[in-house]
């Protein structure tokens, strides 16, 4: 079942340790199959050098496993919420990224101070509120993820593809599974120049709202110009 999506998270999940942004187990990547409504998922607590495509999990938006012999990660219920309210969004990645989870637990969100951060995040990097005991003790993960979906609003979740969970740490999306991945790397060095700028001068300023419009626009507007246009095209 969802062979070729299967294929595709699991190597979404290898990418995050190439990349080096988690260690050990410390992170998941999903994908959605939105036709069928199944999520394909990392299993829980399995080292990224014993992950195959026949060991990921499938589990339905109600988080019930239909195929995989493996427990799903612990994070499934913050993915399949972000999947539940972001009908636009095809992957979700969780890591525990060193200088995002820095920020998430100096619960402070990240401005942007410059147009590195402006090509990837329309804004500052959004932080959510604490988790109240009662949220905790009811569902940790499930209101993990409605604390992030409060924490955006109305907002396009692809122009604001990043969350950091005050006391936790990040979560990204994007299409697919891969640009979640992409898009939780971005914010890892978003994070890192981010602490840079703030150890050289603390009353850094962001950067000005014509600049952000400027670079983001030209990587994700409408007539979005950066890059090489598609073979064929004119």
């Amino acid at each position: 079942m969802l062979e070729k999506l299967r294929r595709t998270v699991c190597e979404a999940n290898l990418e995050l340790d190439r990349r080096g942004i988690v260690v050990h187990t410390w992170g998941n990547v999903s994908g959605i199959d939105r036709e069928h409504g199944l999520v394909v998922i990392k299993p829980s607590g399995v080292a990224y050098d014993d992950l195959t495509p026949e060991k990921m999990v499938v589990v339905d938006l109600d988080g019930k496993t239909v195929e995989g012999e493996l427990n799903p990660s612990t994070d499934t219920k913050t993915h399949l919420v972000l999947y539940r309210a972001f009908p636009t969004i095809g992957g979700v990645a969780h890591t525990h990224s060193a200088h995002a989870v820095a920020w998430a637990q100096a619960r402070r969100e990240i401005p942007c101070f410059g147009t590195t951060h402006a090509d990837y995040c329309h804004g500052p990097v959004p932080l959510t509120a604490p988790l109240s005991p009662e949220e905790v003790a009811r569902d940790y993960e499930g209101e993990t993820g409605a604390a992030i979906v409060r924490r955006l609003g109305n907002e396009d979740p692809l122009a604001r593809p990043m969350a950091l969970v005050a006391g936790h740490g990040p979560f990204t999306w994007g299409r697919n599974a891969r640009d979640a991945v992409l898009n939780a790397v971005f914010l890892e060095e978003i994070a890192r120049i981010a602490s840079a700028t703030i150890a050289i001068d603390p009353a850094a300023k962001p950067v000005e709202d014509h600049v952000l419009e400027y670079h983001y626009a030209r990587k994700h507007g409408p007539g979005a110009w950066y890059g090489q246009k598609p073979a064929g095209s004119r």
